[in-house]
């Protein structure tokens, strides 16, 4: 009997994540040589020296078990948070934390609600359990639409995922609204807060998410070490969410599931807030630059409160600067076919995309 007779209808149907085209995969295939990637949003300055060093010095103990319940990084975090150790859970990267959440509250004949375009991985962790994904589109200005997901919320639902700011558009949603919007959410549905992006945000008045969690119990808050801390290559991230909820995620997780070397690296960046600045303002500075070549060129781009923008540069572009060396990220799939999410990069990384995208606009080859 072949194995394709065993395996679950929901898993044979679904579509895994395609991640960006890596520079050197690029560059086998067309021979080409200085290739950039602007493609997957990290952090174009690297990771914190701090957290180098400090994985240098982990090498030698690689043939221990990392500590499996992450208990430094654990007590550095609950500290820098206001929250108790035991309402943190780490996985390895935030998308280890929406498969736990899935994995633990989802199944068959249950759904989950979710703006769409948003992060790719929602409807993966959701069909993976058998459960049903419900997209809510998002408002003509590529924003939430609140009320529209308040209203897709029904006895079925079991969760419903925020992501903020949203990827792939960069829009973010404002205290006022997003209040509303928890306080309506039923009390046995769980809320997901997913903020990638956070420390990059500059709007005033964006929430804060972790004050709701002591207010209304069934919040979960998603953070990363792979965007602004430049660890991407070591997959860690955590939630902060009540005890109770942060059990049964405990229960779920797999042990051992950051390793040393990640550890080590999350506490010393952790500790370097100069770095974290630096990539903020490096961030700043290459969206501003961005945004003002574009609108130059006549291309839309909508307000980022990340470190990437959305811009409508036409279909085929993203195949189009390929052969110039310069991978971004296609929306096709995301239901954008004239747009692209451009990664901010350092300053020759976004003199390159700029040079690259005025050849095509000017018709050169």
């Amino acid at each position: 009997m072949s194995v394709v007779s065993r395996v679950k209808k929901h898993i044979s149907e679904l579509n895994p994540y395609v991640p960006g085209k890596p520079v050197e995969e690029l560059e086998r295939e067309l021979g080409l040589t200085d290739s950039i990637k602007l493609a997957s949003n990290e952090n174009p300055i690297g990771p914190s020296p701090k957290a180098v060093e400090a994985m240098k010095k982990a090498l030698t103990e690689v043939h221990r078990y990392p500590d499996g319940s992450s208990y430094e990084l654990r007590a550095v975090l609950s500290e820098q948070l206001g929250v108790s150790g035991e309402q943190l859970v780490f996985g390895a990267g935030s998308d280890e934390l929406l498969e736990l959440i899935a994995k633990a509250f989802l199944g068959p004949g249950d759904e989950a609600v979710f703006a769409w375009p948003s992060f790719a991985m929602y409807p993966i962790v959701v069909k993976g359990m058998g459960a049903k994904s419900v997209k809510v589109p998002l408002t003509v200005d590529l924003v939430h639409d609140l009320d529209a997901m308040e209203k897709a919320i029904c006895s079925s639902t079991q969760v419903v995922f925020v992501c903020n700011p949203n990827n792939p558009t960069g829009t973010s949603i404002g205290r006022d609204d997003f209040d509303n919007f928890a306080k309506a959410i039923p009390d046995d549905v769980l809320l997901v807060i997913d903020e990638a992006y956070f420390e990059y945000v500059r709007r005033k008045d964006f929430p804060d998410a972790l004050s709701l969690i002591a207010e209304r119990p069934g919040t979960a808050v998603l953070r990363t070490f792979s965007k602004i801390y430049g660890l991407a290559g070591t997959r860690v991230g955590y939630g902060v969410m009540d005890k109770e909820f942060a059990s049964f995620l405990e229960r779920s997780r797999h042990p051992f599931n950051i390793n040393s070397l990640a550890e080590v690296a999350a506490i010393a960046a952790l500790d370097d807030k100069e770095h974290v600045e630096k990539a903020r303002q490096v961030n700043l500075q290459g969206m501003e630059y961005l945004k003002k070549e574009f609108s130059a060129m006549g291309i839309r781009t909508w307000d980022s409160d990340a470190n990437f923008l959305l811009a409508e540069t036409g279909s085929g572009t993203y195949e189009a600067l390929l052969p110039r060396g310069v991978i971004v990220r296609p929306m096709e799939g995301f239901g954008l076919p004239d747009c692209v999410r451009i990664t901010i990069g350092n300053n020759v990384e976004n003199e390159r995309v700029v040079s690259a995208l005025t050849q095509l606009r000017n018709g050169s080859r």
